[in-house]
């Protein structure tokens, strides 16, 4: 039980951190809209959900001086491949950024970021309730 719990309880966290990420990526991208020469980034956030959440989730291994040490868990910002994003259309100063595309995929991130927080929020309340019977 507590293992099945743990598990929807890291996954949950890894998705807030990489949604968080994407948000800064996005946001770096709009901060970036008249900069000439400047190329957007993203990464896809389902095969970042499957790197973080897979045994692939702990991307440096720390060195164990002694045999009584813990092995380390994930708990640093995931590594995440970041992409060169294609633009629709060709620009003069050889700027990637598509404002309307980046604010949109700006406003479905952050919403998508407020639905993990309250599934997240959600199973820790119901949990709370649950000890407290």
């Amino acid at each position: 039980m507590i293992d099945k719990l743990d598990g929807v309880l890291e996954f949950h966290g890894e998705a807030l951190k990489l949604r968080a990420r994407r948000q800064e990526l996005l946001a770096t991208n709009l901060a970036h809209g008249d900069t000439p020469n400047y190329k957007a980034v993203d990464f896809k956030f389902s095969d970042a959900l499957k790197n973080a959440t897979g045994a692939a989730a702990v991307t440096a291994e720390m060195a164990r001086t002694q045999p009584g040490h813990l092995a380390p868990k994930g708990g640093a910002a995931p590594s995440v491949p970041v992409l060169y994003r294609t633009p629709s259309q060709p620009s003069v100063d050889g700027n990637t950024v598509d404002m309307d595309a980046e604010r949109a995929q700006f406003a479905d991130n952050s919403v998508r970021y407020e639905a993990a927080l309250r599934f997240l929020n959600h199973h820790i309340k119901t949990l709370l309730a649950a000890s407290q019977s």
